[in-house]
């Protein structure tokens, strides 16, 4: 009789629902909690790198030393110092360690260009990741440009396109569970904008400077 009057007040018992409500919930308010924390914190990240590849396209397109009487030429020292840039802007990103960026210049094979086919005239690379373009080496030649997502990017006669790439393995603030993929590309590129001496070294590029080249 002790025990089945104990069940009969068990059953009427309501001052700890409200806790037993919270206990039962909080493992999903938990996990509802840390998936947007991460995936916040990824689309911050995805964001930034595709802002950095943008502002390296944007620089490498204005790079160069001239004056208006002549040319602008490019520098091995200039492009490292514009790959050591973009590390510094990228800040806690942390670019070079735990990614890669990869520049390349799109020029026409000939001037002027009938035939409307291009190559990858140089690039440069930087970062510990091991990662090839996805678009092509340098000396690849008879491209018709450089497509991505449907659309093809070219160069104009007489000129060039700098392009890059950035792969970035990101890191979670919690579990991998939770974002779609842990690794972000992102890519951009940009028409120069002065007039370039092309003309420097075996591929357009001076090293007045003597500098290691940031080879791939």
């Amino acid at each position: 009789m002790k025990i089945a009057a104990f069940f009969r007040r068990l059953i009427r018992e309501s001052r700890a629902v409200a806790v037993v409500e919270f206990g039962l919930a909080l493992p999903l308010m938990t996990a509802i909690a840390f998936t947007g924390a991460e995936l916040t914190n990824f689309v911050t990240t995805k964001m930034r790198i595709s802002q950095l590849a943008l502002h390296v396209a944007d620089n490498a397109a204005r790079i160069g030393t001239g004056t208006v009487l002549a040319n602008k030429q490019i520098t091995e020292a200039q492009i490292n110092d514009l790959l050591t840039g973009a590390n510094l802007q990228g800040g806690r990103l942390d670019l070079y360690g735990k990614g890669r960026v990869i520049l390349s210049s799109i020029e026409p094979v000939a001037n002027p260009n009938p035939t409307n086919r291009y190559r990858i005239r140089w690039q440069r690379c930087r970062g510990s990741k091991s990662w090839p373009s996805s678009y092509g080496r340098s000396g690849d030649s008879n491209l018709s440009g450089i497509t991505v997502g449907g659309q093809t990017a070219t160069a104009p006669d007489d000129g060039a396109l700098m392009f890059v790439e950035i792969v970035y393995d990101y890191q979670p603030l919690i579990a991998r569970l939770f974002i779609p993929q842990d690794q972000i590309t992102a890519v951009a590129a940009m028409t120069v904008r002065d007039q370039r001496d092309y003309g420097g070294g075996s591929n357009g590029i001076y090293n007045n400077e003597n500098v290691v080249p940031s080879t791939c």
